[in-house]
């Protein structure tokens, strides 16, 4: 309790960056690349990935400074999950990122707020649940934005794959050889079509290395 109570600023100033990120700088980015001829699945997609990297991806970065603990983080990422659930359900959806045909956004956090948590219980630096994270956050992001900026819509392509796995190897390498595997692996399976790599991502990539942690624990030794 003393660490939960410790946390609360901290966590308050996180949830209020998240909030903002969520309902005003998106929507931002939103009208900014609409503005700038892009289409309206092309400028949402744009806005999905402003909160990926300022919201999920920074929120999760600076967990193994700032958080002594996984209560708090996984409360804010649940009750994330909540706020944007709730207008998916009530058809009220935040038009600037919430597509209509998926409840992808609400997976991101989920599969934060859940990894974050049970990883802590293991390593309590937060790296081990953090690394996943970041390949969902930044990896799946940058992969996003290259594709995006190149073909004006939602799509599959092997130069959005080739940005995400340069920086998948970089994050990775924060968790030794067994991280950058990870980070090659996670590449190749987010091209996976028709799933939701928010799910795949994070939960092979977690799977790689909880292997490694158990099993060759001198291939998850950090490399800088």
């Amino acid at each position: 309790m003393e660490s939960i109570y410790a946390d609360m600023p901290v966590f308050a100033g996180l949830a209020v960056w998240n909030l903002f990120v969520l309902f005003v700088l998106s929507k931002k980015i939103y009208e900014f690349a609409l503005r700038k001829g892009r289409s309206i699945n092309s400028s949402m997609y744009f806005s999905r990935k402003v909160i990926h990297f300022l919201a999920g991806g920074l929120t999760a970065m600076l967990l193994p400074f700032v958080a002594h603990e996984p209560i708090l983080p996984a409360l804010m990422a649940f009750g994330l999950a909540i706020a944007t659930y709730v207008p998916h359900k009530l058809n009220m959806r935040m038009y600037w990122f919430q597509d209509p045909e998926n409840i992808y956004d609400v997976d991101f956090t989920l599969s934060w707020g859940l990894i974050v948590f049970f990883t802590w219980y293991i390593d309590r630096t937060f790296w081990l649940g953090v690394i996943p994270v970041l390949f969902m956050a930044y990896g799946d992001g940058i992969t996003g934005i290259i594709r995006n900026l190149k073909y004006n819509k939602r799509t599959k392509a092997w130069e959005g794959t080739a940005g995400m796995l340069v920086l998948c190897i970089i994050i990775g390498a924060k968790m030794g050889i067994a991280g950058i595997f990870a980070g090659i692996v996670c590449s190749f399976v987010e091209r996976i079509e028709n799933v939701d790599d928010n799910i795949t991502v994070p939960a092979v990539s977690l799977s790689i290395l909880l292997g490694a942690y158990y099993y060759f624990p001198s291939f998850t030794s950090a490399l800088y």
